[in-house]
């Protein structure tokens, strides 16, 4: 039942993140906003997770694990139906930052589950888990697209509908939370790393970095991969999320294969590789164009491997602390999310005011620069990665 609820818990991880690919452009038309209030929009939504980052971990300690996954799983639900009878701008962003409360709780929760549990492989296991994410990634897009094309007496469901059905499978990791025990809740708060013995420690603060450049470069995908296919080269809305799909495909068996890797080459130094690897994917797709377009699905590959294996990291360097680091990590990734996806539609724009309002060579430019960005938030992710590795080595404490 533990695994039940972690495995099916980044499935809806997955869904809840990745649905948002093929419904932006649609909420776009709806509610008349540009790429800039689009980003600002993502943005507070991004707010809302760093919010629900900031008290999942007091929820942990007061009210155990079970009860603080359970709730993050409710919030999904409860902002489905809200996102389904939302037909006012206010009232959608309103719920849309509820969904993203729930998102935020969850991912504090998985993430202090796995430290908990995957005490041995842990490099492998956090993959493993991971690759989950991936999977329902993967199809998300593709059933997204599919059920707002369903009728349902004589209406089409559209993106309001199709929240509402695939936030409604929250409910499956609900059953399965229910008939589950947790290990870790009867730790004594003395026998745990205290936050400001933590925040002494230089290589967690490069963790954050890592994590804030992987994640934003991660997460924009999701969110903008469509957008730039649709617009950049007028594909169409199910050839584009076909091409997040096959991004979210290759990132999901990554994910899969690619965990063992990692608990043989040291988890620092597979930070440096893989986030490199898909900076270099990513840049190249915007170069070559629409011909290479591929490579913004390759990236895939890297970038997947951020996120657990910094878990990963953290779980074997403090074991005593790991839900403390983890919480602080993931917070402050949270704010590096909400930077990153405002910079992202702010980027856009001021690209295409500079080639004038309604020029389409701008539009391409603007999306090209705005992606751009989130190349480089992976190639910094590198970066970071090739710093602390020369710090660690030099203690003899690399992992």
């Amino acid at each position: 039942m533990q695994l039940a609820t972690i495995f099916l818990g980044f499935i809806i991880f997955g869904i809840s993140e990745n649905i948002k690919g093929p419904a932006i452009p649609r909420i776009q038309f709806d509610f008349h906003l540009n790429e800039e209030q689009l980003g600002s929009l993502l943005s507070l939504n991004a707010l809302g997770y760093l919010i629900a980052c900031s008290f999942t971990a007091v929820l942990v300690r007061k009210w155990g694990i079970k009860a603080a996954s359970i709730l993050s799983f409710a919030s999904m639900l409860i902002s489905g139906v809200f996102i389904f009878i939302s037909h006012t701008y206010p009232l959608f962003s309103a719920s849309y930052f509820l969904m993203y409360i729930g998102n935020g709780m969850l991912e504090i929760a998985l993430a202090i589950l796995g430290a908990r549990i995957f005490v041995k492989n842990t490099g492998t296991m956090m993959n493993l888990s991971h690759a989950f994410y991936g999977l329902s990634s993967t199809v998300a897009p593709l059933i997204a697209t599919g059920v707002m094309s369903v009728q349902v007496f004589g209406h089409a469901l559209d993106w309001r509908g199709m929240y509402l059905v695939m936030l409604s499978l929250s409910l499956l990791p609900i059953l399965t939370a229910l008939r589950s025990t947790f290990p870790g809740d009867d730790l004594a708060n003395e026998s745990r790393t205290p936050l400001k013995e933590l925040m002494r420690d230089p290589a967690l603060w490069w963790m954050v970095l890592i994590l804030s450049f992987g994640v934003v470069s991660e997460l924009a995908v999701g969110g903008w991969l469509v957008n730039f296919l649709e617009k950049a080269y007028h594909w169409d809305t199910v050839k584009a999320s076909g091409m997040l799909s096959a991004f979210f495909l290759l990132f999901a068996l990554a994910r899969l294969f690619l965990g063992p890797v990692t608990d043989k080459i040291g988890f620092t130094f597979s930070l440096i590789i893989f986030s490199g690897l898909s900076a270099l994917c990513t840049f190249a797709a915007i170069v070559g164009g629409e011909s290479w377009s591929f490579l913004f699905a390759a990236a895939g590959i890297g970038i997947a491997m951020i996120y657990p294996t910094v878990m990963a990291f953290i779980a074997k360097r403090y074991p005593r602390g790991s839900d403390t680091a983890i919480t602080f990590t993931v917070t402050l990734m949270g704010l590096g999310s909400v930077i990153g996806n405002y910079v992202i539609g702010f980027v856009i724009e001021i690209v295409k005011k500079m080639y004038g309002v309604g020029n389409a060579n701008g539009l391409l430019r603007g999306l090209q620069a705005g992606y751009g960005f989130i190349a480089l938030c992976a190639l910094l992710c590198s970066v970071c990665g090739c710093i602390l590795y020369r710090y660690l080595k030099k203690r003899g404490e690399l992992i």
